[in-house]
């Protein structure tokens, strides 16, 4: 499926480089694809030059992908590259003045106040429901990634201290406060309800399933869905919507875009800038409802 030298590659991330297994997969997946091309052109990743390069990109622009799908292809190969050179594999890079696609700045999608009110608004009568009301409340209130949620370890959890510890992308911790509503369902949830999940086992991560295996991300965005469907809410959203509702809401409350930027884990205060957009989105909207000549 891949050559020798993308493994090489790929072990490399993981083991040199500390990268995550979905980070590997992602990579995985985008030399698979350039393999393939490779393939049918009658080469191998060693004796590929700039025009094939070319060529391949212009195919994946006549797929119609998405300017993010391309970035991501391009930039994973300036990786393989940079790594084969590096360790004088070959002798030069052929992805060395190819740029990255300029990405469009899309306004993340967030659930409004009242649909999160109406979410969070979950019943607590047996383990699920105790167990799926303290994963939305902890998302909600601390912005995490979904895969941050279910890989989330009791050791992380301060409940004294009401404060709960991330090692995000990038391998990079954060420590973010956690409220009084999440703070009270997490609690629920590991004193009375989490132990008749284990059978009797020992398991080290806070969201389990009734098989004792640490909940996955296909797992929460089912049972999210199916909720939103039980609970009437029309937008469509998913896991990651949650993290938007945060930082949106804390943004329209009076929060200021460095603190977002750290509870979020952004590298950058450009990838949190654009919860701006939504807000500014959101002013037009309510100026157009409001006024009579708008």
């Amino acid at each position: 499926m891949i050559d020798d030298r993308m493994n090489d590659f790929l072990n490399y991330l993981i083991i040199d480089k500390n990268y995550s297994e979905n980070t590997k997969l992602s990579y995985f997946e985008e030399l698979k694809k350039f393999n393939t091309f490779l393939n049918k052109i009658n080469k191998n990743s060693i004796n590929v030059k700039k025009e094939d390069i070319n060529n391949y990109f212009s195919q994946l622009y006549d797929e119609s992908l998405e300017s993010k799908s391309i970035s991501h292809s391009v930039s994973t190969l300036k990786s393989f590259y940079k790594y084969l050179t590096i360790n004088k594999i070959i002798n030069s890079n052929p992805l060395d003045s190819i740029k990255l696609p300029k990405i469009k700045k899309t306004i993340p999608k967030s659930l409004s106040m009242e649909e999160v009110d109406i979410l969070l608004n979950i019943e607590v009568n047996d383990k699920y429901s105790s167990r799926n009301k303290a994963m939305l409340e902890l998302m909600y209130a601390t912005g995490l990634r979904v895969s941050e949620l279910v890989n989330l370890k009791l050791q992380d959890i301060d409940l004294n201290n009401c404060l709960i510890r991330i090692i995000g992308k990038g391998n990079k911790e954060r420590i973010i406060p956690v409220g009084d509503y999440a703070l009270e369902a997490t609690k629920l949830y590991l004193n009375l309800y989490r132990d008749s999940f284990l059978k009797g086992k020992v398991n080290d991560y806070v969201f389990v399933t009734s098989q004792n295996k640490p909940m996955t991300r296909q797992q929460f965005f089912k049972i999210i869905k199916k909720l939103a469907l039980e609970l009437n809410i029309k937008t469509d959203f998913s896991p990651h919507t949650l993290r938007h509702s945060f930082a949106t809401h804390l943004l329209d409350n009076g929060a200021d875009l460095r603190s977002i930027q750290e509870f979020l884990g952004h590298t950058s205060i450009s990838t949190t800038q654009v919860y701006t957009y939504v807000s500014k989105e959101k002013i037009r909207e309510k100026y157009n409802e409001s006024h009579p000549h708008a």
